[in-house]
């Protein structure tokens, strides 16, 4: 059975499994919140990194999701292995009474995504889903600026993700660059660009893509243009390559209104650039503090997403992000796949 909710007599005790590139993030997101959260247990059937892991957390360690359950009193358990792992690991923990925390996407599969958020709902636990970006400073001033209708009638959304990922890089795993496991650059490193569109000015109306492998011994896209039409009537297309020279170059969203124009830049979303609306308001004294620098192209935000977590385990906040949130932009991504396989416009709801 699930740990009985809200949790608040107790520091709130955390599991994770794949402990790879991302995991680093999530150690220290926790470390953060030292106060009301601790890590208990690693996981990962590379002994070198879980090892290191263990080293570096002082959690004990398992070799496997099964011995890891059987063996550790962890509320919620981080899903931070290959993407096309999450569903049947999410399904286990659920079975096994735990809440569930897992690193985009979600899923690769729109089955798979649905069969998770199932899985949790009948077994009573949360399911939360990392969109971590959501929480960036920037994003969160472009967000209430949205919502309060500055913009007017917003007419299109130009989003680039123009970043390099080295053919040493998908060498490195195996599972990168599969279409079970992994995805392309759509599914992996611009997922959360693809949920930033949906989230802001969605709904998607429909969506046309085309993808390409020009430069990767892999099974699925290096590159990929996205057009997309929004409930609301505006237009919106998402640029996406991994074969920027020599280095990630650029994220970026460009928002043009009838009332107001904002572009958001850098490497990862993180410098307002251009910030003009018709009436001026008391909260664009924030624009210049919000833009930040960051050497790294997940941003800031997994230590306030983990606050999210917390406070919603604890019974003090609504999950920000959840299952049925996190397919939405799973939807979006596969119906690009299917335009772009199938050459022709989806709409959705995906209809199977």
């Amino acid at each position: 059975m699930p740990a009985d909710l809200p949790i608040t007599d107790r520091k709130i005790k955390f599991a994770l499994v794949g402990c790879g590139r991302i995991a680093k993030n999530h150690f220290a997101s926790l470390a953060q919140h030292g106060e009301r959260a601790e890590l208990v247990a690693v996981c990962d059937n590379q002994p070198a990194a879980l090892a290191a892991a263990v080293a570096a957390t002082g959690a004990q360690g398992f070799a496997s999701l099964d011995a890891l359950l059987a063996g550790s009193d962890a509320d919620i358990v981080v899903l931070t292995t290959p993407s096309g792992l999450h569903s049947r690991q999410a399904i286990r923990v659920a079975a096994a009474g735990r809440h569930v925390l897992s690193e985009k996407p979600m899923a690769t599969k729109w089955d798979e995504g649905m069969a998770m958020v199932q899985a949790c709902r009948d077994a009573g636990v949360k399911l939360f889903v990392v969109k971590q970006n959501r929480l960036n400073a920037t994003m969160q001033l472009l967000k209430k600026a949205i919502d309060a209708k500055r913009f007017g009638r917003i007419h299109m959304v130009t989003v680039n993700v123009f970043w390099t990922r080295p053919q040493s890089y998908y060498d490195e795993a195996p599972w990168r660059g599969r279409w079970d496991m992994d995805g392309g650059a759509f599914m992996n490193q611009a997922s959360h660009y693809v949920d930033m569109v949906d989230w802001l000015v969605g709904p998607v109306d429909n969506v046309h893509a085309y993808t390409a492998t020009q430069a990767r011994d892999i099974e699925a896209e290096d590159s990929g243009i996205m057009s997309l039409r929004l409930r609301a009537g505006g237009l919106a297309s998402i640029a996406v390559t991994m074969l920027t020279y020599p280095k990630n170059l650029e994220g970026s969203i460009t928002v043009l209104g009838e009332r107001g124009t904002v572009r958001i830049g850098g490497v990862a979303i993180n410098d307002i650039q251009h910030w003009e609306f018709d009436e001026p308001r008391p909260e664009d004294a924030e624009v210049k503090a919000a833009s930040y620098a960051t050497t790294s192209v997940y941003g800031f935000g997994h230590p306030l997403y983990y606050d999210n977590v917390i406070n919603t385990l604890r019974g003090e906040a609504h999950a920000e992000v959840d299952g049925y949130s996190g397919l939405r932009s799973l939807e979006v991504l596969i119906a690009g796949y299917r335009s772009a396989r199938d050459g022709v416009r989806v709409g959705l709801p995906l209809v199977f």
